[in-house]
């Protein structure tokens, strides 16, 4: 099994805390995740010391012993512990131990952890998300978590929609409906009605997974897209707004160019509001932001999204614009107290 690595809290995380974190990360993903583009030390250093919205976030890493000194970083591992209500219930856990240093009880390491901070912090379950037969799916059954999700990736490469069906998709009639397009922050016109159409995604298809539920006001819409721009991050947003007085945000659709330059975008969340569903909005707002992509974002090549595997309207719509599946990763759920009172001596 070889010998423990040295488990380090991270706080406050240092830039070289987070280049060894980005390196760890990197390898980690080229084992298991190759299709994903790595993150940038930059984009790492902003997530890590950055402000959450809701959230705190913990940081560990795991050192190798060299002669009685620090050798290289094997291990990283983030908590976030959330505090708002409806959600604070719940941690996420993020773990990378770099492929030359796995087998040897690092990630059991770095997970008790957490698991002994989550606890302490009134945690009653963790969540964690693993790529489809890799080990850290593995790792997650042999560690007592229970598979309470699948999620499917796609990858639309933006080379392969015509610019001119687009331009049909977007130009087609949607009687009484009309849209918004923001950079960032929601204007503040709107951003009660879109608040409430954010709260509108907790009826989204979760299957087993615990998930909670979040009552979205305007403060909590404006403090998200701070945080995404703080990290250097492009918030793009297209919205379906019904009505003139008292306008409501029928459904959104988001996207985030990370670093504001990188060639894959991810979608980030799409929403249509329940009174608002079967009239084809989905496939529209979703068609006006591969527009903008195409137009004010030319370095974007490719956009990547997330669709629960029972979410089939959303996979359907997704499909229509042409976009195809890439992989497939668990949502993993360890309910904390059946392990404490597991591990608790007799």
């Amino acid at each position: 099994m070889g010998t423990p690595a040295s488990i380090v809290r991270v706080e406050p995380v240092s830039q070289a805390d987070a280049d060894a974190w980005c390196e760890v990360v990197t390898a980690s993903m080229a084992e298991d995740l190759a299709d994903v583009p790595p993150p940038t030390r930059a984009q790492e250093h902003a997530r890590l010391t950055g402000p959450g919205t809701g959230s705190r976030l913990l940081a560990w890493l795991a050192y190798e012993d060299d002669g009685g000194s620090r050798g290289r970083a094997v291990g990283a591992a983030t908590l976030r512990l959330f505090d708002r209500e409806g959600q604070d219930h719940l941690a996420e856990v993020d773990l990378h131990i770099r492929p030359d240093a796995r087998r040897r009880g690092i990630g059991t390491q770095l997970l008790s952890a957490m698991v002994a901070e989550a606890a302490s912090a009134g945690c009653r379950s963790l969540i964690a998300e693993a790529p489809a037969c890799s080990p850290a799916d593995l790792f997650c059954v042999r560690h007592g978590f229970r598979r309470a999700l699948t999620l499917h990736h796609l990858l639309l490469p933006l080379c392969e929609v015509h610019r001119g069906w687009l331009d049909e998709l977007t130009t087609a009639e949607h009687p009484g409906y009309r849209t918004a397009e923001w950079h960032g922050t929601v204007p503040d016109a709107l951003a009660d009605a879109f608040a409430a159409a954010k709260t509108a995604m907790n009826d989204m298809p979760t299957g087993d997974l615990d998930h909670g539920s979040v009552a979205w006001d305007a403060e909590r819409v404006r403090a998200m897209a701070a945080v995404v721009t703080g990290r250097g991050d492009t918030l793009l947003t297209v919205a379906a707004v019904h009505g003139a007085e008292n306008a409501e945000v029928a459904g959104f659709t988001e996207v985030v160019i990370p670093g504001g330059t990188a060639a894959r975008a991810q979608q980030y969340d799409t929403t249509v509001v329940p009174a608002h569903r079967g009239h084809g909005l989905g496939v529209w707002l979703k068609a006006h932001m591969l527009r903008r992509l195409h137009d004010e974002y030319p370095q974007v090549t490719e956009v990547e999204t997330g669709n629960a595997a029972d979410n089939t309207h959303m996979l359907a719509v997704n499909e229509q614009l042409g976009f195809r599946r890439l992989r497939t990763t668990y949502e993993y759920q360890l309910a904390l107290t059946e392990r404490t009172e597991r591990e608790e001596p007799a």
